[in-house]
């Protein structure tokens, strides 16, 4: 009884965050976006490729809402390995559609955006009929019902504030990209905290997917009531992700000198990667 009932627990939250993030949240995001773009970027020259980017880029937020909730679905079931060969998959075309788009098809920028977008709606797809099609998911995942809206309130209370939480955190970084333009010299400080930033995000997303198997076999424990374990599973990350840091930080710091050269030809670019990934090596140790 008490696991058919979190069975049926774990379909509505699928339907109540499917409904939240496509319907209450991205559309008036995207005429809001939409709005942005037309009243602020207009009115900047050197942000005019950004601009038009990230135009094309618009449609991706709303297949990686989609696809957060199918990953959040397949983790609060353990069941990871779909989500792995799926992403594998997805990475293998993502070579392909890049560098047809991006070189052989003259769209330059407006390619690289649009491979991406084609590479998380694929990934999308692929979850999402495994999702419908596999037996392992056919009691846990029925469709949409009306038991989806019952509590939304309690669910959008949680949900808005950590969506707030997490927009502001990106945007920090984003706005940095931003303000490094009034430097001295904004092409070469753009061009480094870009890179930097690029970097950084790569490097952080081994203790992102730590935290997220943790938090769910965490949930798990504790939901069996088994709290030792729970402890021991946070005490084994912890001790993953401080090893992760410092193996990673010794790695940026050994190619720092040639780190450099896989976004850029030009040595005063090369040289200024080299001393921000120092910085960098500290920061993830």
């Amino acid at each position: 009884m008490v696991q058919s009932s979190i069975i049926c627990l774990v379909s509505i939250c699928k339907g109540q965050c499917l409904f939240f993030y496509w319907l209450v949240f991205l559309w008036p995001a995207f005429g809001l976006m939409q709005g942005i773009f037309s009243y602020y970027l207009d009115k900047i020259r050197k942000y005019q490729l950004k601009q038009e980017v990230m135009r094309y880029m618009i449609p991706t937020i709303f297949a990686f809402a989609l696809l957060q909730c199918h990953n959040r679905f397949l983790q609060a079931r353990n069941n990871v390995i779909p989500m792995m060969f799926s992403a594998g998959i997805t990475t293998l075309l993502h070579i392909f559609t890049c560098w047809i788009l991006g070189f052989k098809s003259g769209l330059g920028n407006k390619g690289a955006a649009l491979a991406n977008v084609i590479s998380y709606w694929i990934n999308l797809l692929l979850l999402a009929g495994y999702v419908r099609i596999s037996p392992s998911c056919k009691n846990t995942w029925t469709g949409f019902s009306k038991e989806a809206f019952h509590d939304i309130w309690k669910y959008m209370r949680l949900a808005i504030p950590s969506a707030v939480m997490l927009c502001l955190e990106i945007w920090s970084f984003e706005m940095m990209v931003l303000l490094s333009g009034l430097l001295p010299n904004p092409k070469l400080e753009t061009s480094v905290l870009s890179i930097s930033l690029n970097t950084c995000a790569m490097v952080y997303m081994i203790p992102l997917g730590l935290s997220g198997a943790t938090s769910v076999r965490v949930s798990n424990e504790l939901g069996a009531g088994r709290p030792q374990a729970a402890r021991l599973a946070a005490t084994t990350a912890v001790l993953l992700v401080a090893t992760e840091g410092v193996v990673a930080a010794i790695v940026l710091i050994s190619v720092r000198k040639l780190w450099g050269y896989c976004y850029s030809t030009e040595e005063e670019v090369v040289g200024y990667v080299a001393e921000m990934l120092v910085l960098l090596a500290g920061s993830t140790s």
